[in-house]
């Protein structure tokens, strides 16, 4: 049982009709019934058609349930009680804001001033032994959060989570140490309720692989292994962390702090497999955090780093940024009747989608489909190669802005219920449309016409 990335190239433009359902349709037709589809994106379209990188596990076990991320329910309404945004920086796309160690938790910070709920998923806010994400940002793991705007799932806030921690063994006991010492830090200084930590003596293998677009993506072997401990488990846990090694060519490391942000983090990109695949199988929010490989690693000098690469070149166990956002995860609620409860945050709570220019993976098609407003971020640089106005946009749905500063503003303007419009200048006319009225006219001299 296994994870990987296929490449599928459809002959579908974005500007089609009902892109999204023929996506859905042309994937199940392409990959088959015997794969199951847990990550998705577009890298690449024109007028022509598009080019897709597909997560699918291969060789389910007989009677693995894995919830299909391309599943749509069509939200009922729009609700204005809350305003809730959905901030969205793909793993491994080589964001130039957040594709790093929480690079984008500044940015995170900043638009959840704005909402009742910022709605994000770890590659925002995940910084090895930092997370510092607010109080009214909502964590959830990105295939859980792509459901959520495709309005198959809904999210019900808790208290406190029940971590259950899966450790890899490590030929080097140090780095075994490490993490359970980093549970044990995050149980003596926040209070984290962790069930256990279970060492895995037949470690699933995750390798970091670049796809032909650039892209992050990988390998997950021996999937098998966890998902018989997770069943084990299955009563005693909400969430699940993950640490294992991630294997890599060894001068990738030295090669990633020297590169000044420029080369795309390598270790992203499986990881989004392992965990897109566990909330798949078992929706429940799970995390992944590397271990190194070896001392030789752990010990090298790489001097002072480009500031966004910082909190990696600082850290040993890269665990506690995990732990601190399952901690408060919502719970997975999969039932129509819970998701549309007033408890849960459904898609219908949605008010916003905040993503980088060019990126077009479910949150994107979902929020087209389904309505919701999308703020598109030029400054966020990335590998992904779609032109995003071309989509079948509703009127005032989709706009670019410069920066997440002007993105803030634009939310302001939203949940004040202005038309973004009216704040600049110079303002344009008002419209006017003059029309005949065609219908008889029955009111004649005072009386009305008799039959």
């Amino acid at each position: 049982m296994q994870i990987t990335e296929k490449f599928v190239s459809l002959p579908i433009p974005p500007s089609a009709p009902n892109f999204l359902d023929q996506i859905r349709e042309a994937q199940r037709f392409r990959l088959g019934s015997d794969l199951a589809s847990v990550r998705f994106a577009v890298t690449n379209s024109d007028a022509q058609g598009c080019d897709c990188e597909v997560g699918v596990i291969e060789g389910a076990e007989p009677g693995t349930n894995v919830a299909s991320i391309l599943d749509f329910r069509k939200r009922e309404w729009a609700s204005a009680d809350e305003f809730n945004a959905v901030f969205v920086v793909p793993t491994g796309v080589g964001a130039e804001i957040g594709g790093h160690a929480g690079d984008a938790t500044p940015v995170a910070r900043m638009l959840a001033e704005i909402c009742d709920n910022l709605i994000t998923h770890p590659n925002v806010v995940n910084a090895s032994d930092l997370n510092e994400m607010t109080e009214n940002t909502v964590y959830v793991e990105g295939s859980i959060l792509s459901r959520l705007l495709m309005g198959t799932v809904g999210l019900r806030k808790v208290r406190s989570n029940r971590v259950l921690t899966i450790v890899d063994e490590h030929e080097d006991e140090l780095f075994v140490n490490s993490v359970i010492n980093a549970v044990s830090a995050a149980r003596a200084s926040f209070g984290l309720n962790c069930t256990k930590v279970v060492r895995m003596e037949s470690p699933v293998r995750l390798t970091a692989q670049y796809s032909s677009s650039g892209r992050a993506a990988g390998k997950v072997e021996n999937f098998g292994a966890i998902i018989d401990v997770l069943d084990a488990e299955r009563p005693f846990y909400d969430a699940v962390a993950i640490a294992s090694v991630i294997n890599v060519p060894e001068h990738y490391h030295q090669k990633y702090f020297n590169s000044a942000g420029e080369m795309v983090n390598p270790w992203g990109g499986v990881e989004a497999l392992l965990t897109h695949s566990i909330s798949s199988i078992f929706d429940v929010p799970a995390a992944h955090s590397p271990m190194l490989e070896n001392r030789k690693i752990a010990n090298a000098d790489v001097g002072i780093v480009e500031p966004r690469l910082a909190a990696e070149a600082v850290s040993m166990a890269f665990l506690h940024c995990v732990l601190k956002g399952l901690h408060r995860s919502p719970v997975i609620v999969t039932e129509d009747h819970q998701i549309l409860d007033p408890s849960s945050i459904s898609v219908e709570q949605v008010s916003c989608l905040v993503i980088p220019q060019g990126c077009l993976g479910l949150p994107t098609l979902a929020a087209l489909q389904q309505g919701i407003p999308v703020i598109a971020v030029n400054e966020n640089r990335n590998l992904m190669k779609n032109d995003l106005r071309a989509l079948p946009w509703a009127d005032h749905q989709y706009f670019e802005v410069k920066s997440y500063m002007e993105a803030a503003g634009l939310m302001c303007a939203m949940r004040a219920g202005v038309d973004p419009a009216s704040t600049r200048r110079p303002l344009a006319s008002t419209a006017i449309e003059r029309i005949a009225n065609s219908r008889s006219n029955d009111y004649r001299g005072g009386g009305i016409k008799s039959g």
